[in-house]
């Protein structure tokens, strides 16, 4: 059967592919739900979206626009009261982020209204736990029409986390799908293929699922089994090299660097431990064979922080690594430009897709800290553009306003803006593309030290000041200090952003570097501070010099 937006071997190789990785809150080290998510989309702006709790007179209807085109789709009936959400969080401490992986090409529903976008954010304004969450997922998608492809949603709250598989019915209004909790303890990861398979039909406590989701595909004749041997991925998501190579491989690397090269996972109720080395193969594509285990327990206590870092990853010290082939060129560069394959002399080759990527509009770890009243629990790290060159800066979801770097409106892509977050990220990403390996180091330098003394130091002081306020009742109070902290903590990151970019111009012009003391200040002459002192030229990898040498040696040799 065709598949939507078929891509060849990539057929879910998306340009715009995304990636989510989910913690428990017994897998965590502060006992925090956390879920990660890049929206990698070449027309996606980076955002911060931002709906305040209002009230709706009865009889009240909604207009619905698709997320991705800003298409008018129709109207629904609007509810009498909606929470506040900022980006993929709601005041309530509930998460939802997606991953799309198409499906076949019949499932599409032309006439529906509820796009894969509008679920997620009109759900986030109407449900406080990710059990009704999934249950306003399915009812507006029945009620209303699902237009959009296949999807993988991320759901949580302060005490489950759930991933949920599910695609539409064709020229039959509704959905096919199925939700599976997140054992305590366990993580999870999705990235653009569908990840259940087969599923518990009788255990409600851990797993949802649509009454006719077997019986639908026996319908359209992509299933013939039992129904205990049904697997939604294959009967609605059946997998190739490149829903696998493009996709799966970054669910394998994220559990590899998180469980530390151990996958650790139940089977048939007895728990096992093996090298996470015995999935290389299947995460290559070159083993289809080779399933994955959904949920994994990894050795340690997850931070944010080693959430963040996953989302940088290039696949570095695997064998997809991105950093050393000639592909990565004289300055060990991990991105490939589109598009996601390549054909020379009769044969196709991949261009990797890690989990970092170049068209990031936005990303973010999100945490629902169920220790602290839902006013100062819903904590947002959000960032901008490629995850490895940006920063999460901390955003208290129920905050008065959003910082003006990260408002909605503060330039487009077709619009620069000064003042915008997107664009200042996307000035220091794209300046490190040009010597990655000498460049980036100083990026992802200042993003750390950031990141992890908000995480260790400024936002736990905060958390204890407002437990206090709270405790006395003092919500408004509370709610004044948190809007004042996200406001300026951001403010003040972007301000730092712009600094960091002049730095990079400075140091690196020309291919240059010149040389800095310890606290930070360019080395200069004895005669003049304007001439620099310990000015170097660092030249090409080894890699690089040995392909330029085999390639076109006999003229570059000295004789």
């Amino acid at each position: 059967m065709p598949i939507v937006l078929a891509l060849a071997l990539l057929s879910a190789s998306r340009a715009d592919a995304c990636t989510n990785v989910i913690i428990t809150a017994g897998a965590s080290a502060d006992g925090s739900c956390m879920v990660s998510y890049a929206a990698d989309s070449h027309w996606l702006f980076g955002e911060l979206y931002f709906r305040p709790a209002a009230n709706h007179k009865a009889g009240s209807t909604l207009a619905i626009r698709e997320w991705d085109t800003n298409r008018p789709l129709g109207k629904i009936a609007q509810v009498p009261h909606t929470f506040q959400t900022v980006g993929n969080m709601n005041e309530h401490q509930l998460i939802i982020g997606e991953t799309t992986w198409g499906g076949r090409e019949e499932q599409m529903n032309e006439d529906g209204i509820m796009d894969y976008g509008s679920l997620i954010y009109i759900t986030l304004q109407r449900a406080t736990t990710a059990r009704e969450a999934i249950q306003t997922i399915v009812d507006l998608a029945n009620e209303y029409g699902y237009p959009s492809e296949g999807e993988t949603f991320s759901i949580a709250d302060t005490k489950e986390a759930w991933i949920m598989d599910l695609v539409g019915k064709g020229k039959e209004k509704g959905i096919v799908w199925v939700a599976r909790r997140i054992p305590d303890g366990y993580i999870c990861a999705h990235a653009n293929q569908a990840r259940i398979t087969r599923f518990p039909q009788n255990d409600p406590e851990n797993c949802l699922f649509a009454p006719d989701v077997v019986s639908f595909a026996r319908e359209q004749g992509w299933y013939s089994g039992s129904d205990e041997d049904f697997s939604f991925r294959e009967a609605y998501c059946p997998l190739d090299f490149g829903t696998v190579r493009g996709c799966d491989a970054r669910v394998w690397s994220a559990f590899n660097i998180l469980c530390d090269g151990v996958f650790t996972f139940e089977h048939d109720g007895i728990e096992s431990s093996r090298p996470s080395g015995e999935w290389l193969e299947y995460a290559m594509g070159y083993d289809l064979a080779g399933e994955m285990p959904l949920f994994v327990k990894p050795l340690r206590k997850i931070t944010m922080k080693n959430v963040a870092d996953v989302m940088r990853d290039h696949f570095e010290g695997t064998p997809m690594d991105m950093t050393v082939d000639v592909g990565a060129g004289g300055n060990a560069l991990p991105y490939r430009w589109r598009p996601m394959e390549f054909q020379w002399d009769g044969k196709t080759y991949v261009n990797e897709r890690a989990i970092a990527t170049q068209q990031t509009g936005f990303w973010f770890v999100a945490q629902a800290r169920g220790w602290l009243p839902d006013e100062a629990g819903a904590l947002l790290w959000f960032g901008c553009d490629d995850a490895a060159t940006s920063y999460l800066t901390p955003v208290y979801v129920n905050t008065k306003k959003v910082p003006d770097c990260l408002r909605e409106g503060n330039g487009d892509l077709l619009h620069y803006s000064a003042t915008s977050q997107f664009w200042m990220c996307n000035r220091v990403a794209n300046a490190c593309y040009k010597m990655y390996n000498h460049m980036a180091p100083v990026a992802r330098e200042a993003a750390d030290r950031f990141e992890l003394d908000q995480q260790d130091n400024a936002v736990p002081a905060l958390d204890a000041r407002l437990s206090k306020l709270l405790q006395k009742g003092r919500v408004r109070k509370a709610r004044k200090l948190l809007t004042k902290f996200t406001v300026s903590t951001a403010q003040k990151q972007f301000k730092d952003w712009v600094k960091l970019e002049e730095l990079l111009l400075v140091k690196f012009i020309d291919g240059n570097v010149k040389a800095q003391d310890e606290k930070g200040a360019f080395r200069h002459t004895e005669y003049s501070d304007g001439i620099p002192d310990g000015l170097t030229q660092p030249g090409y990898t080894d890699r690089w010099k040995a392909a330029v040498a085999r390639d076109n040696g006999d003229i570059l040799e000295v004789k």
